[in-house]
């Protein structure tokens, strides 16, 4: 977990903020959210809100009553306590890329499979820099539709000591990740007193949340557990053209979900999530890395902090095919931002691919670099009479040099940014030995850290009623 100590980049004025709280205002009690699980316009209806159908329409200040019941910070446990995490506040939590239904390993690209799935969890176990593995590092398209979300969490739970995230896409699924943490942890009197699992639930934007979605978000808050509410903004496509548009939109659906978790169970953990970029108005492709996109991010977390709100955003993406310097540029001009503007839940943090659609070993170690270099320069310089190493002046004097001087051979191990990725080189040896670029050696990187990779230990009492709750389970699902 790392703790962002230097001021926030906020680039909206009072006017501003005043005329997107205006915004989002008119659109929950205008326009109203759509939440297709009647169970859900039902919890609204009892409230007193007005309902027809799958809309609702929202009194703004009864949003903001809900919404201030969401705690600022809160924890989150990991099966190893020194992995637990603080989100909110001044901390950043990084996670491994989610969603991919692709790998791309080399040169290769094909689909994703178990083994794919438990390498990146090996891989995110490994590098200090990722605080999760996140919960679908890529979508293993080798197993049971039914049941592959059972062997997905079992891996995180069994391959990484670190917090996870949980199964979304149906209720059935959240009930088999609740009742696995429970195993994980303790009971269920554990997890409700200190959150085990996060989960994202997306909304189906513009203005609606579909029923699965719903319907496991309704499991993992009434359980106690966090979830993270994240409207899905592609300018252009599931949003305006416009970035105020976008974020007005954003803070409707956002806030909206909000009050829905505080009626359910008041108190329980949220975060504000944003997925918020632009699509290529040539192609109609959606576009990374873009200003905008970096725009929107420095505005969310604005936001988020004016309501009170842990939040989520950023990540290292980018549309490129493969792993080039398009690939590292976009990634850079959003994790950069991500440093900023302070995000608190940190998703697709190494390893995304092709607008989401892949999971890449080589790009993984890109961004693990990214992260190393970021965090290096976000943490505070310490200025002392140390520091200012007046006796190197002295034993150096005018016109010498520091490489031999007593300072020097002190600090030299560790006195700069040791890079894990990059070559520093001189032209004749970088060639003798093979000329490799970063992808090349990116690839060298993650094969070495699977060999060396090494399974944190858990009792055997506990995998033993995992694997049974796993295997009786698959058979009920029919698998």
């Amino acid at each position: 977990m790392f703790v962002n100590r230097m001021p926030r980049y906020e680039i909206l004025s009072e006017d501003a903020m005043a005329t997107l709280d205006r915004g989002w205002r008119r659109i929950v009690s205008e326009i109203g959210v759509e939440f297709i699980l009647p169970e859900a316009v039902e919890v609204f209806a009892a409230a007193g809100q007005k309902t027809r159908d799958a809309t609702v329409w929202l009194d703004p200040e009864f949003v903001l009553e809900q919404v201030a019941k969401t705690p600022r910070e809160f924890d989150l446990q990991a099966r190893n306590p020194e992995r637990s995490l603080r989100v909110g506040g001044d901390t950043m939590a990084f996670g491994s890329v989610y969603g991919p239904p692709f790998v791309r390993d080399g040169d290769v690209r094909r689909d994703a499979t178990m083994a794919d799935f438990q390498n990146f969890c090996r891989l995110s176990q490994a590098f200090p820099q990722l605080d999760s593995a996140g919960g679908t590092i890529c979508e293993p398209n080798d197993v049971p539709l039914d049941s592959r979300h059972l062997d997905m969490v079992l891996a995180l739970q069994t391959l990484t000591d670190k917090p996870y995230m949980g199964s979304v896409t149906s209720g059935p699924n959240a009930t088999d990740t609740i009742a696995m943490t429970e195993i994980l942890h303790g009971g269920r009197e554990a997890i409700e007193a200190t959150p085990a699992v996060i989960s994202l639930i997306n909304v189906n934007s513009p203005l609606r949340y579909d029923d699965r979605m719903l319907a496991a978000m309704f499991e993992y808050v009434r359980a106690g557990q966090p979830v993270v509410i994240t409207p899905f903004l592609l300018m252009g496509a599931m949003s305006p053209v416009s970035v105020p548009a976008t974020l007005v939109q954003q803070m409707a659906e956002g806030l909206a979900g909000v009050a829905l978790a505080q009626l359910l169970r008041p108190g329980c953990p949220v975060v504000f999530g944003s997925f918020l970029s632009n699509t290529d108005m040539q192609s109609g492709s959606p576009s990374f890395g873009t200003p905008e996109s970096a725009i929107g991010l420095y505005c969310t977390g604005q936001i988020a902090r004016h309501f009170g709100l842990p939040w989520r955003s950023g990540g290292g993406l980018t549309a490129s095919q493969t792993v080039d310097a398009q690939a590292a540029y976009e990634a850079m001009m959003t994790m950069l931002p991500t440093f900023l503007a302070g995000a608190n839940w940190v998703m697709h943090s190494a390893g995304w691919l092709e607008s989401g659609l892949v999971s890449c070993y080589e790009k993984f170690i890109v961004d693990i670099e990214i992260l190393r270099m970021l965090q290096e320069e976000f943490t505070p310089l310490e200025v002392d009479e140390a520091s200012l190493a007046f006796d190197a002046h002295v034993e150096v004097g005018q016109g010498g040099h520091f490489l031999g001087a007593a300072h020097t051979l002190e600090r030299f191990r560790d006195c700069f940014y040791r890079p894990l990725l990059s070559s520093t080189e001189n032209f004749e040896r970088w060639n003798r030995l093979g000329a490799r670029d970063a992808t090349e050696r990116a690839g060298e990187i993650w094969r070495a850290t699977l060999e060396e990779y090494e399974q944190p230990p858990l009792d055997e009492g506990i995998r033993g009623e995992l694997d049974a709750y796993v295997t009786r389970r698959r058979a009920e699902l029919g698998d």
